[in-house]
C-alpha cells in the first residue's frame, strides 16, 4: 500500500508541475491534428489554439487569456462588443473571456455578453462569455466537458493532464465520451418467442433456442432481478425459492433496453459499447434503435463495438455494414446520444490479433483505415500481450496496433483474483500505458465483476482492485465487461441477489454466494463509484467504499 501511495504522490506532483508551467506560457502543446481549434492537446490529440487578443467593435480590445491550466482571462474591452480574449482549448465570444480550469474573466464596462467558449479540458473548460468565467450551462454535468468554473479534483492526479511519453506531448487531453469515462459493454442479445423481434426465438437463453431455458436447455451462467420488468417471458424452470414465477427478459423489449440505461444513468456510469456480430441483423438493427432511443431519454452516450468472430469476410462486410446499415438506414451518427471523442464519432473492433479470429494484419489494417478515413475514433479490443506479440496474439501485428486511436485489452479468461490483477498490472498495464503514451495512443483497459458461477468475485474486492490498478498506472478510460453478460456470469446488471431469487430447481448461485449479502444493484454501484475515481471525484484507494 505505502509503494503505491509513494507512486501516486510521486506521478500527482509532476502533474501539478506541469499544470504551473502551463500556466506561465512556457509550455505549448503539440499533437497529430489540429483539425479541431477548441480541443485541447493530448496524448496524439488535438492542440488548442494559442492565446490571442481579440478586437472590440468600439472599445478596447479584451486582453488575450492564459493558458487553460489554472489561468486567469483577460478583461473584456469596454465599450464595444468586441471578441473576448481567447484561452487554450477555447474561447467566449464576446463580453468577457473565460478563463481556464480554474480561472475566471472580468467583465469590460460595457462589453456585451456573447456565447460561451466551446472547449475544455478534462474536469475543466472555458467559462461563459460576459459572466467572467461561470455560469456556464452547455453541459449538463457541470465541471466535465467543457462546464466552465470547475477545476479538476486533483487527489487521484487526474487534473486534467493525461501522462504522455517520450515524445513530448505531455499534454491535456481532450475530455470526451471515452477518455476519462467508463464505458461498458452491452450485449442485448436476449430474445423469446412473443416479443416483436425478428428472432421469435430463445436466442442466447438456451440451446436448442426453440425451447424454453429449463435446467438441461439453459445457456446462462447467472439469474436477473426480474423485479423491475414488466415485459417478462415465462421459461420452463420451477419457480423461484421465493414463489415468484420464473420468467426472463427479452432484449428487444422497449422496457427492457429503457431499465437497463436508467440503471447506468442512476449510478452514473457513462457509456455503451453496444456489440455487434454478424448473425441476426434485423434483430440487432432494431436493438440498436432501442438503445438509441434510451441513451437520448437517459442522457447516456454510446458508441457501436464490432466484434470480428463469425464473420466470413469481414475486411468487406464490416465496411458494408456500416455503410449500409449504421449509417445509412439506422443513421446512428445522427443521435445526439451517439458517442465521440476528440469531436470524432467512436467505433470499437474487437478481435483483431486474435490468433482464432479472422485476419491477416493487412486486412486489419485496411479496416481500420476505413473508418480513420471517415474520421472515426477507433478502438481496438486486443489480446492481452498485443505489445509484446506474446501467448494468444498473431505476429507481427505490431503496426496494426499502432493504427488504433485506443488500446483495449481483453481480461475475461486471463484474471480470476486479486492476485491476478496485480502480477497482470505489473507485466502488462503499466507498460502498455506507457507505450500507448509515447505512440500517441490513449489506454483502456478491460475490467470485469468476475464469473459469478465461478465464485470470482469475492464480493466487490476483486473488481474494485481492478479499477485501483488501472487508474494508478495512467488508464485514460475504462471498459467494463460487460453489462448483460449473463452467458459468461460477468454481468454487472442487476442480479439475484440469494437463492429465494433464482429457480429451486437451478444451481445459479446468488451475489451473497461467498457469505457476504450483496443488494442486486451492487455491481452497478461499484462501477459507478470506480468511474467517480477514475474522473478523480473520489481519492485513488486500494480499499474499496461501495457498500455491498
Amino acid at each position: 500500500m505505502n509503494r503505491h501511495r509513494a507512486a501516486y504522490v510521486e506521478r500527482r506532483s509532476r502533474r501539478w508541475s506541469m499544470l504551473v508551467i502551463a500556466a506561465l506560457g512556457l509550455v505549448r502543446c503539440g499533437g497529430d491534428d489540429s483539425s479541431n481549434p477548441n480541443a485541447a492537446a493530448g496524448t496524439g490529440g488535438h492542440s488548442g489554439s494559442g492565446a490571442s487578443t481579440g478586437t472590440g467593435g468600439s472599445g478596447t480590445s479584451g486582453a488575450a487569456g492564459s493558458s487553460n491550466q489554472g489561468g486567469t482571462s483577460g478583461a473584456a474591452g469596454a465599450g464595444g462588443t468586441g471578441t473576448g480574449g481567447a484561452g487554450t482549448g477555447g474561447a467566449g465570444t464576446g463580453g468577457a473571456a473565460g478563463g481556464g480550469a480554474s480561472g475566471a474573466g472580468n467583465a469590460g464596462s460595457s462589453g456585451a455578453a456573447g456565447k460561451g467558449g466551446s472547449a475544455g479540458t478534462i474536469d475543466g473548460g472555458a467559462g461563459a462569455a460576459g459572466k467572467a468565467g461561470v455560469d456556464a450551462s452547455d453541459d449538463a454535468e457541470a465541471g466535465r466537458d467543457g462546464a466552465a468554473g470547475a477545476s479538476a479534483d486533483a487527489s487521484d492526479g487526474r487534473d486534467g493532464v493525461i501522462d504522455a511519453g517520450s515524445d513530448g506531448s505531455d499534454a491535456a487531453t481532450s475530455a470526451g465520451d471515452v477518455v476519462g469515462k467508463v464505458s461498458v459493454g452491452y450485449q442485448g442479445w436476449f430474445t423469446a418467442p412473443g416479443d416483436g423481434s425478428p428472432r421469435n426465438q430463445w436466442w442466447h437463453y438456451c440451446s436448442p433456442v426453440t425451447q424454453p431455458p429449463s435446467p438441461t436447455t439453459h445457456q446462462i451462467k447467472a439469474w436477473p432481478d426480474m423485479r423491475e420488468f414488466t415485459a417478462t417471458f415465462q421459461t420452463a424452470f420451477a419457480n423461484l425459492g421465493n414463489g415468484q414465477p420464473a420468467t426472463l427478459f427479452s432484449s428487444y423489449s422497449d422496457q427492457t433496453v429503457n431499465t437497463h440505461l436508467l440503471w447506468l444513468q442512476q449510478n452514473g456510469i457513462d457509456t455503451v459499447a453496444l456489440q455487434r456480430f454478424s448473425d441476426e441483423i434485423p434483430t440487432r438493427n432494431g436493438i440498436a434503435l432501442k438503445v438509441r432511443s434510451a441513451a437520448e431519454t437517459y442522457g447516456r452516450k454510446f458508441y457501436i463495438m464490432y466484434d470480428i468472430s463469425g464473420w466470413t469476410n469481414f475486411q468487406a462486410e464490416i465496411k458494408t455494414d456500416w455503410t449500409n446499415n449504421i449509417v445509412g438506414q439506422l443513421q446512428l451518427l445522427s443521435s445526439s446520444a451517439y458517442a465521440k471523442q476528440n469531436g470524432k464519432p467512436v467505433v470499437s473492433i474487437w478481435g483483431m490479433g486474435f490468433t482464432d479470429r479472422p485476419g491477416d494484419a493487412a486486412a486489419c489494417t485496411d479496416v481500420i483505415n476505413f473508418f480513420k478515413n471517415q474520421g472515426l475514433y477507433v478502438i481496438g479490443g486486443v489480446p492481452l500481450n498485443w505489445r509484446t506479440s506474446g501467448n494468444g496474439g498473431k505476429p507481427n501485428f505490431g503496426s496494426v496496433y499502432d493504427s488504433f486511436n485506443m488500446i483495449s485489452p481483453w481480461m475475461v479468461g486471463v484474471i480470476g483474483n486479486v492476485n491476478d490483477s496485480n502480477n497482470i498490472r505489473t507485466s502488462n498495464n503499466a507498460p502498455d500505458v506507457a507505450y500507448c503514451n509515447s505512440h500517441g495512443m490513449q489506454y483502456q483497459p478491460c475490467v470485469l465483476p468476475g464469473d459469478l458461477a465461478l465464485r470470482q468475485r469475492a464480493h466487490g474486492d476483486f473488481m474494485w482492485r481492478q479499477f485501483a490498478n488501472m487508474i494508478e498506472v495512467g488508464a485514460h478510460g475504462i471498459y467494463v465487461s460487460m453489462f448483460d453478460e449473463f452467458n459468461e456470469g460477468n454481468q454487472i446488471a442487476k442480479t439475484a441477489e440469494s437463492v429465494a431469487m433464482v429457480p429451486t430447481n437451478s444451481t445459479f448461485l446468488g451475489l451473497n454466494e461467498d457469505g457476504v449479502a450483496c443488494s442486486a444493484d451492487y455491481y452497478l454501484r461499484l462501477t459507478g463509484d470506480g468511474g467517480k475515481m477514475l474522473k478523480g471525484q473520489i481519492p485513488l484507494t486500494f480499499t474499496r467504499p461501495t457498500v455491498p
